[in-house]
């Protein structure tokens, strides 16, 4: 039955509230994509590619395909909150691993063992999660980890353009945006629901709200983990995943900056890092760092750390010198 799921937050709860992105939580998404996936689906290009891969590898069935339907209930313990810092899937695969069996087991009731796959992962949770956590691995390697990259620049994109926006325009309208079915008002996060209706207390934990490519149409929450509560939504620049086309370069920005440098400005629609920005361009990887560094000491680009790597972005100025010059 459709309901309201509502989450109470405490000042603490604020505090604690940050964004992550989750390589697990895509694996989750894009297991549910690929099995309702139609000929004219946002995804197509990605489901024509990995299906016979999956197939071949024996992977288009299993015990993640059984924990995660077409639609409906996913058990939470699969995608436990992102590790801050970005630490990537197989610190999240650990968490997962470590979950106790009094909780996989209560959530599988609650899901209910809907095949002999998984009431054998309720009889023996230990083997049950080794065979899960090989399942993933097999599949992020198959299915995802080849377009890991730019997924994970729309993620970083999202989550970078969401801080600012708390910085300037504070949390309220943040949290009130991010999706249709998602409202905010008098300290409660309110989130239009299609199975159920609940009302959370989040216990001074916080949230983690966790961009998604894969969920690009609808919003997902976790509620049964005893750990911080997730909301997973989607991504801006979802549907440029799949852009194969160069940017164009303004000429009259280029009059001004150079063409290298307004190349590169071009190609920063999303962050990227030094080593992916000379993949896409031909630059040597030396000479696009040069050029980035001019960019960001004159107030152009931005440089933030995610995880391993340095992602360049443009900043405000960028975006008006470009919006001048269509």
């Amino acid at each position: 039955m459709a309901g309201d799921v509502r989450f109470a937050f405490s000042a603490t709860d604020m505090a604690r509230t940050r964004f992550a992105v989750s390589p697990l939580w895509e694996v989750v998404a894009s297991v549910r994509t690929f099995q309702t996936a139609g000929p004219h689906a946002v995804h197509r290009r990605w489901r024509e590619q990995v299906a016979p891969r999956l197939a071949a590898a024996g992977l288009d069935g299993g015990l993640l395909t059984d924990l995660v339907p077409p639609a409906g209930y996913t058990p939470d313990f699969i995608t436990p909150p992102p590790v801050p810092g970005g630490a990537g899937l197989d610190a999240e695969l650990r968490e997962v691993a470590a979950t106790p069996v009094e909780e996989i087991r209560g959530e599988l009731l609650e899901y209910g063992l809907r095949s002999e796959r998984v009431r054998q992962l309720y009889d023996d949770p230990a083997a049950g999660l080794a065979r899960l956590t090989a399942e993933i691995t097999a599949y992020w390697d198959v299915a995802l980890a080849p377009y890991w990259a730019r997924v994970q620049s729309v993620l970083e994109a999202d989550v970078f353009h969401q801080a600012r926006r708390l910085a300037t325009d504070g949390a309220e309208a943040v949290l009130g945006s991010l999706h249709p079915t998602v409202r905010w008002s008098a300290g409660t996060l309110t989130v239009t629901h299609k199975q159920c209706a609940a009302r959370t207390e989040l216990a001074g934990k916080g949230m983690v709200l966790v961009p998604s490519v894969f969920a690009w149409s609808s919003v997902a929450t976790t509620v049964a983990t005893p750990g911080a509560k997730q909301l997973f939504y989607p991504s801006r620049g979802w549907g440029s995943v799949w852009e194969e086309s160069r940017a164009p370069v303004p000429d009259a920005v280029a009059a001004v900056l150079g063409r290298t440098r307004a190349l590169l400005l071009a190609e920063l629609t999303v962050p990227a890092s030094t080593s992916e920005l000379a993949g896409r361009t031909g630059l040597s990887a030396g000479g696009v760092n040069q050029h980035l560094t001019a960019l960001r000491d004159a107030g152009i680009v931005s440089a933030h750390r995610a995880g391993r790597s340095v992602l360049y972005m443009r900043t405000a100025v960028a975006e008006s010198l470009l919006a001048a010059h269509p």
